[in-house]
Protein backbone atom coordinates (compact mmCIF):
# COMPACT_ATOMS: atom_id res chain seq x y z
CA UNK A 1 0.00 0.00 0.00
CA UNK A 2 1.57 3.56 -1.15
CA UNK A 3 -0.17 6.30 0.22
CA UNK A 4 -0.48 9.61 -0.53
CA UNK A 5 -1.02 12.77 0.93
CA UNK A 6 -3.07 14.31 -1.61
CA UNK A 7 -5.01 16.94 0.71
CA UNK A 8 -6.13 18.57 3.56
CA UNK A 9 -10.10 17.78 4.93
CA UNK A 10 -10.12 22.13 4.59
CA UNK A 11 -9.54 22.01 1.31
CA UNK A 12 -12.25 20.09 0.60
CA UNK A 13 -15.58 21.76 0.03
CA UNK A 14 -18.67 20.50 -1.49
CA UNK A 15 -17.11 20.75 -5.32
CA UNK A 16 -14.90 18.42 -6.64
CA UNK A 17 -11.34 18.79 -6.34
CA UNK A 18 -8.56 17.61 -9.08
CA UNK A 19 -4.93 16.54 -7.33
CA UNK A 20 -1.71 16.32 -9.74
CA UNK A 21 0.26 13.31 -7.70
CA UNK A 22 3.85 14.32 -7.35
CA UNK A 23 6.55 11.92 -8.84
CA UNK A 24 3.33 10.42 -11.62
CA UNK A 25 1.47 10.98 -14.27
CA UNK A 26 -1.92 10.31 -12.30
CA UNK A 27 -4.12 13.04 -11.73
CA UNK A 28 -7.26 12.25 -9.25
CA UNK A 29 -10.50 13.84 -8.15
CA UNK A 30 -11.54 14.09 -4.78
CA UNK A 31 -14.59 14.95 -3.06
CA UNK A 32 -16.63 14.75 0.20
CA UNK A 33 -20.24 13.79 0.77
CA UNK A 34 -21.14 14.10 3.66
CA UNK A 35 -19.08 11.93 6.19
CA UNK A 36 -17.51 10.12 3.17
CA UNK A 37 -14.40 10.74 0.57
CA UNK A 38 -13.75 9.35 -2.61
CA UNK A 39 -10.90 9.16 -4.92
CA UNK A 40 -11.67 8.99 -8.68
CA UNK A 41 -9.04 9.12 -11.64
CA UNK A 42 -9.60 12.64 -13.16
CA UNK A 43 -9.99 11.60 -16.61
CA UNK A 44 -13.53 10.89 -18.80
CA UNK A 45 -12.57 6.95 -20.26
CA UNK A 46 -14.90 8.20 -22.93
CA UNK A 47 -14.16 12.09 -23.53
CA UNK A 48 -10.45 12.37 -21.79
CA UNK A 49 -11.36 15.27 -19.60
CA UNK A 50 -11.26 16.02 -16.39
CA UNK A 51 -14.12 15.54 -14.42
CA UNK A 52 -12.69 17.46 -11.83
CA UNK A 53 -14.35 20.00 -13.77
CA UNK A 54 -18.18 18.15 -13.88
CA UNK A 55 -21.05 18.07 -11.89
CA UNK A 56 -21.32 16.51 -8.79
CA UNK A 57 -24.70 14.15 -8.29
CA UNK A 58 -24.94 14.00 -4.45
CA UNK A 59 -28.16 12.04 -4.77
CA UNK A 60 -26.35 9.37 -6.76
CA UNK A 61 -23.16 9.96 -5.80
CA UNK A 62 -21.52 10.30 -8.84
CA UNK A 63 -19.94 12.83 -11.24
CA UNK A 64 -20.94 14.26 -14.31
CA UNK A 65 -18.62 14.56 -17.13
CA UNK A 66 -19.11 18.03 -18.95
CA UNK A 67 -18.14 17.07 -22.32
CA UNK A 68 -20.36 15.04 -23.29
CA UNK A 69 -22.47 13.99 -19.83
CA UNK A 70 -21.56 10.33 -18.96
CA UNK A 71 -22.37 9.60 -15.40
CA UNK A 72 -19.23 7.51 -13.09
CA UNK A 73 -20.13 6.27 -9.66
CA UNK A 74 -17.81 7.78 -7.38
CA UNK A 75 -17.72 4.43 -4.99
CA UNK A 76 -16.98 1.89 -7.73
CA UNK A 77 -16.02 4.17 -11.33
CA UNK A 78 -18.44 2.67 -13.31
CA UNK A 79 -20.18 4.21 -16.00
CA UNK A 80 -23.81 4.77 -15.66
CA UNK A 81 -24.75 6.02 -19.23
CA UNK A 82 -23.19 6.26 -22.76
CA UNK A 83 -21.28 7.63 -25.05
CA UNK A 84 -18.75 6.17 -21.54
CA UNK A 85 -19.10 2.49 -21.24
CA UNK A 86 -15.35 1.95 -19.53
CA UNK A 87 -14.98 2.35 -15.46
CA UNK A 88 -12.40 4.84 -14.43
CA UNK A 89 -10.20 3.48 -11.58
CA UNK A 90 -11.31 4.52 -7.89
CA UNK A 91 -8.75 4.94 -5.30
CA UNK A 92 -9.09 3.94 -1.71
CA UNK A 93 -8.97 6.87 0.43
CA UNK A 94 -7.62 7.08 4.65
CA UNK A 95 -7.86 10.22 6.67
CA UNK A 96 -4.93 10.65 9.38
CA UNK A 97 -5.32 13.87 11.40
CA UNK A 98 -6.67 16.24 9.09
CA UNK A 99 -5.06 15.00 5.57
CA UNK A 100 -6.32 12.62 3.02
CA UNK A 101 -4.06 10.02 1.95
CA UNK A 102 -5.16 7.91 -1.16
CA UNK A 103 -3.71 4.66 -2.07
CA UNK A 104 -2.63 5.13 -5.55
CA UNK A 105 -1.01 1.64 -5.99
CA UNK A 106 -4.12 -0.33 -5.80
CA UNK A 107 -6.77 0.89 -7.86
CA UNK A 108 -10.03 -0.60 -7.98
CA UNK A 109 -11.64 -0.53 -11.75
CA UNK A 110 -15.76 -2.12 -12.04
CA UNK A 111 -15.22 -4.67 -14.74
CA UNK A 112 -18.91 -4.15 -15.30
CA UNK A 113 -20.77 -1.67 -17.35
Amino acid sequence: MSLVAVATLEELTDEPLGVEIPDSDLEIMIVRIGDEIFAIEDECSHGHVRLSEGDLDIGRCAIECYLHGSMFDLRTGAALNPPAVQPVPVYPCVIEGDQILVDIDNPITNQEN
